[in-house]
Formats: structure tokens, C-alpha cells, sequence
């Protein structure tokens, strides 16, 4: 970390930002936005929170298993004004199985989108990675399904408050077929998601920084600048392929993901109505 980082880590009003999202976290109950809080809007400050709630929740006993990169379109870029992706941290209890049911508050304010994910067989920890450091380090690529989310009330949000937020993360499935990178041309993977058997969102890597391999490039590079290198046994979330799609209880997502194969998720009502009815 460096100096300014953590001067920016021991501000009174970082710690208060990063104390309210932890509460949003916790209770269920969304914040207001945490961009106010911060009054130079940088986004080092933005990091500065996120930094801080990952060392409590790796305190706390999460286990980390990766990242993911956000903001890979270059279309929500320009909305957000800024010119490179964000990126979160993946916990092994956001991890969803293939076909299994997730309550709907399970996250707060859940949409979902189409990913690829990689997972690492060697650590990155080179200066300036290229992409075929990202191929030969990855064991195989999966289909994915990001839930995301926001523990800002009504995503009101800009490019400060998602990167405060764990790049809005929530929850995430893996398809369980592992695929080879030498049987596969990332950019070319098109993606069709399906809601209760209607089409609602398509799209092909090329929506990812023209590949997704582009973003686990940046991605990389970013931790081994940070400090803190990916390592062999991480999950890589590449970027949306498409657009987001808001879901409800009762709906069921099917992803299929050209060379990738399928994943599927099912959101169940409520985990407070479900114990209430136990």
C-alpha cells in the first residue's frame, strides 16, 4: 500500500464510508450513496474503502478466491466518465453451484449479467503481464453467471460509489465443464441469456475491452502493481458480455455461452419468508 494510500485509509470520513456499506452488508438495508462522504470523489479514496472492508472480511474469516473486473464496457465507461475498468474481490461464500436456488435477498438489489470466467494455474507476478502470460498462467476458462449488487439505496451510484461497494458485487456461479483456452477464440464466444425461457440479453466477448482476455490482462497487471499478485487456484470474472437484467423470485437464468457451454441459477423467495414459514 502505498504512503498516500494509507493516509487516505486512516481519513475519518473513509472509514465512516466504509462503515456504512459493511452495515448495508450486514442488515439488508441499503445506504445512501458514500461519494458524498468522500470529498475529493477520487477514485483512490473509492479503493481506500474497499480496502478496508476487505481486510475486516478477511479478519473475519473470509476466504478470498479471486477477483473480477467491472466496467469493461466501453459504453458504460463514457456514461461514468472515467477510462479503465474497476475491479472487486471474490469471496468462496459468494459462490453459487450450477442449478442450484439463491434467495432473492441473498444480495441486495440483484440483477444479474453473462461472464467468462478463468481460473489460474501458475501465479501472475510479472511486471507489464501480456495475454500470453494470462494463457499460458490459466488452467481453463467456465460459463458464469454474475449476481450483482448494490449496497447503495436504488443504484444511485457513479464510478466512486461501485468501487467503494466491491465494484457492486454480490454473488456468482460457475458453470462445471472446464474448457481449454486452445479450444476457444474468447472474442467470438456469443452469449445468449434466457429468463424463465425468454430471451433477455445477448452478447459476445468483444463487449469485454474487445476481449476478455483484455481485462484479465489489466486485471493482473493492476494486483501486481498493488502488491498483492494473482495467484494459481483464482478465479478471474472477466466482464459482462451483455447488458444486466433485473430479476425477481421465481425466475430461473440460463446462460449459454458459445465453446463454454451452459449455467443456470434459480432465485427463490426471500430468506426471511422462507424461515418465517419453516
Amino acid at each position: 500500500m502505498t504512503s498516500n494510500a494509507t493516509k487516505l485509509s486512516q481519513d475519518e470520513n473513509v472509514i465512516k464510508a466504509a462503515a456504512n456499506i459493511r452495515a448495508a452488508h450486514e442488515s439488508g438495508q441499503p445506504c445512501a450513496p458514500v461519494r458524498d462522504l468522500l470529498t475529493d470523489k477520487c477514485l483512490e479514496s473509492a479503493y481506500a474503502v474497499q480496502q478496508i472492508n476487505t481486510q475486516h472480511w478477511q479478519q473475519s474469516g473470509r476466504r478470498t478466491v479471486g477477483v473480477k473486473a467491472g466496467l469493461t464496457s466501453q459504453t458504460v465507461q463514457s456514461q461514468l466518465g472515467v477510462d479503465q475498468p474497476d475491479f472487486g474481490v471474490l469471496y468462496a461464500d459468494m459462490f453459487i453451484g450450477d442449478g442450484e436456488s439463491v434467495a432473492i435477498d441473498a444480495v441486495l438489489q440483484p440483477k444479474v449479467e453473462a461472464e467468462i470466467a478463468l481460473v489460474l494455474k501458475n501465479d501472475i507476478d510479472l511486471v507489464n503481464p501480456t495475454v500470453v502470460d494470462i494463457i499460458n498462467a490459466t488452467a481453463y476458462a467456465l460459463p458464469a453467471i454474475e449476481i450483482v449488487g448494490s449496497r447503495i439505496a436504488d443504484w444511485n451510484i457513479n464510478i466512486v460509489d461501485t468501487i467503494a461497494d466491491n465494484a457492486s458485487s454480490g454473488l456468482f456461479v460457475l458453470g462445471s465443464k472446464p474448457v481449454a483456452l486452445t479450444d476457444l477464440d474468447l472474442r467470438l464466444c456469443g452469449m445468449v441469456m434466457e429468463r424463465r425461457g425468454e430471451q433477455v440479453s445477448t452478447g459476445a466477448g468483444q463487449a469485454c475491452l474487445g476481449n476478455p482476455l483484455n481485462a484479465a490482462v489489466w486485471l493482473a497487471k493492476t494486483f501486481v502493481e498493488n502488491g498483492t499478485p494473482l495467484k494459481a487456484g483464482d478465479i478471474i470474472l472477466t466482464g459482462a458480455l451483455g447488458p444486466m437484467v433485473q430479476v425477481a423470485p421465481g425466475d430461473v437464468i440460463d446462460t449459454r455461452i458459445s465453446g463454454l457451454g451452459s449455467v443456470r441459477v434459480a432465485f427463490a423467495a426471500n430468506q426471511s419468508k422462507e424461515n418465517t414459514n419453516d
